[in-house]
């Protein structure tokens, strides 16, 4: 495990999803007990909801995009992409942050930002390098919106911790993992329906743009004025609405694992419809609704069928999805339902809430861990290095 040459090492989301089943299965849990008094906050210089965000966004969030970004952009430009040694530094500095984030109080200024910026600042730069250097041979040039992305997650990151306007920066860390998760299902989802029910599902460059352009603009949301954000949120949630229509969802749900994509993607709509609405109307929520429809719709829902298909895929087996595998994805859907859903009907129940969605976390990426490090760990099936 500690050699460079070492199967964990070979390809970026070897490593990069062995932290997010770690991340998934106890971040969530450690927050629900320290949400209820039975842990005490973190020691560092964050209220303990800027640790809460900037944990699940930059830790569980950015192992998750770091591993698919590592490895896709390499496919993307068709060249061997980051190993070995690369790999190793880029976990460690995750690992560091972790630490000086939960941690880090104590320590000198100076250590603390460089660690709590390392891991992010590195592997924004690498994966920048990857595109623009091998721009010209890059299979897709909607690319260009991730050459975007990714300094904007610094800014977003800096806001949250350090710029005194920690609700500027998670809004705009929303929006990003949200153009993120755009990107990715329009074109992970052409190919699933594809290859599973033999369908083309509609990809018009004069609709698929503007979706991305109106969540590119959405990024400096909390900059500009409410109404106008209000507009491009239903603006962009009625673009999508108009597509999912045409994606055939009445296919994709036939199959969980297909299913769940779509469950993500209409968490994403209902997310900006929120956003949109709470800009013109005082809704009384219980607890942070929009976040959390994106936070466990978008991100806890497609996240562990990405996991399970990338893993079982890029290491030669076939991408089957057997028993447990549903379950997993069922018990993701249960804590969204648990979380978001629950406490607007038992409003006395939230604080239940919260410690019984961290527990469907808490049990789902536990058996993805159990099930997936170990394939994640292993070379290759098929005799392939990478």
């Amino acid at each position: 495990m500690f050699r460079h040459t070492h199967p964990l090492w070979l390809v970026g989301f070897r490593p990069f999803f062995a932290l997010a089943c770690l991340a998934g299965l106890s971040l969530p849990l450690l927050w629900a007990m320290i949400f209820s008094g039975i842990l005490p906050a973190p020691t560092a210089p964050f209220s303990s909801v800027q640790w809460h965000a900037h944990e699940m966004f930059f830790g569980f969030g950015w192992a998750v995009l770091g591993g698919f970004l590592l490895t896709s952009t390499k496919n993307w430009v068709n060249i061997r992409g980051y190993h070995g040694p690369a790999l190793m530094v880029l976990a460690g500095a995750w690992i560091v942050e972790r630490l000086a984030m939960s941690f880090g109080g104590n320590w000198p200024l100076p250590l603390a930002t460089l660690a709590n910026n390392a891991f992010l600042g590195t592997i924004a730069a690498m994966l920048l390098w990857t595109l623009i250097r091998y721009r010209s041979q890059d299979s897709y040039r909607d690319n260009a919106f991730f050459m975007l992305m990714l300094p904007a997650f610094l800014i977003a990151k800096y806001l949250m911790l350090y710029g005194n306007n920690f609700t500027a920066g998670y809004g705009m860390a929303i929006a990003l993992f949200r153009l993120a998760f755009l990107v990715m299902l329009e074109r992970t989802l052409t190919q699933f329906m594809k290859g599973v029910f033999q369908v083309q599902i509609l990809r018009q460059p004069k609709l698929d743009m503007p979706i991305k352009l109106l969540g590119l603009l959405l990024v400096v949301e909390p900059f500009l004025p409410r109404p106008l954000t209000a507009g491009l949120s239903l603006a962009l949630a009625v673009l999508l609405a108009i597509r999912f229509v045409f994606w055939k969802p009445q296919l994709a749900f036939k199959r969980i694992d297909i299913g769940i994509m779509y469950i993500g993607y209409l968490a994403i709509v209902g997310q900006l419809l929120i956003e949109a609405l709470g800009h013109l109307v005082n809704f009384v929520w219980i607890g942070s609704v929009s976040v959390h429809l994106f936070t466990f719709g978008a991100m806890g829902c497609v996240i562990p069928a990405m996991i399970m298909r990338i893993s079982k895929g890029h290491t030669g087996r076939k991408v089957v999805f057997d028993a447990l595998d549903r379950a997993v994805l069922y018990v993701m859907i249960a804590a969204l339902a648990i979380r978001v859903v629950v406490p607007q009907l038992a409003p006395g129940a939230y604080l239940a809430c919260i410690h019984a969605s961290a527990t469907c976390w808490l049990l789902a990426f536990g058996i993805l861990a159990v099930r997936y490090i170990p394939l994640l760990m292993q070379p290759r099936i098929d005799g392939r290095e990478h």
